[in-house]
């Protein structure tokens, strides 16, 4: 199975124009082999919690028709995406959701980030519950960002029989998480982990790009590049052993 980890600087609040990155980003991947395509946290807005509160408009339905080019570009290349965005519980309140569109189109899972940080906790509400999806006979975890500080999504995800993890983050310039968290995270528990990062700025600072993949030996196997943007390759065995990236 081949994962895409990639990378943009989200134009902030602008969903349509956001929504038009990530469908050439699939497409992209898609082309060129990926069957699951990881983004950044809050891609679809930029990561931007003061001005998502204050503009009820950027709140995403899971069935939201803005988000129909990802659903159709999902369709075209036959992969998976996992796209972040202000998406509405039942119950009305925000979440910092990762959504996985699968190669239908349909929705395969909702994730709401479990760990928020900072102003998060003002703005959206958290989750409660560990991201799963399956396909082609391997199954993923999904993280969100701050998630990753806390060894027990990853643990558990092992313990469920997940061959990979897939973090969509917001990691700035400086940030450790590259060189502390991830490789242990997957050498730790013999995972393949995935990381969508963001370029630009935003509320958190200057994005760091950067995405790629760690195997479970805690060695990079791929690396965006801090300024580029676009997407790597990561080849994700099914039987959880061997590493091998691109």
């Amino acid at each position: 199975m081949i994962v895409a980890a990639t990378q943009f600087a989200p134009v902030a609040g602008d969903i349509d124009a956001n929504v038009r990155a990530v469908s050439g980003l699939i497409r992209s991947a898609g082309a060129d082999g990926a069957r699951v395509v990881v983004f950044a946290e809050l891609c679809l807005t930029g990561y931007e919690p003061r001005l998502i509160r204050d503009t009820p408009a950027l709140a995403l339905a899971e069935n939201d028709p803005r988000l129909d080019p990802v659903r159709e570009a999902c369709r075209a290349v036959s992969a998976a995406a996992l796209v972040g965005g202000p998406v509405l519980t039942d119950d009305g309140r925000l979440a910092v959701t990762t959504l996985v569109i699968g190669p239908d189109g349909g929705l395969l899972t909702r994730y709401d980030k479990q760990h928020l940080y900072g102003i998060e906790a003002e703005v959206f509400t958290p989750g409660t519950t560990d991201g799963r999806f399956e396909l082609d006979g391997i199954r993923y975890a999904t993280a969100t960002c701050y998630d990753n500080r806390f060894p027990g999504l990853a643990e558990r995800a092992a313990a469920d029989g997940c061959h990979a993890y897939l973090s969509s983050a917001v990691l700035e310039t400086g940030n450790d998480q590259f060189e502390t968290v991830y490789p242990a995270r997957s050498r730790d528990f013999g995972l393949h982990v995935v990381l969508g990062n963001v370029l630009g700025s935003s509320e958190a600072g200057q994005g760091a790009g950067r995405a790629g993949g760690w195997g479970p030996d805690g060695v990079r196997l791929a690396d965006a590049g801090p300024d580029t943007p676009g997407y790597v390759l990561v080849d994700v065995p099914a039987d959880r052993k061997a590493p091998a990236g691109r």
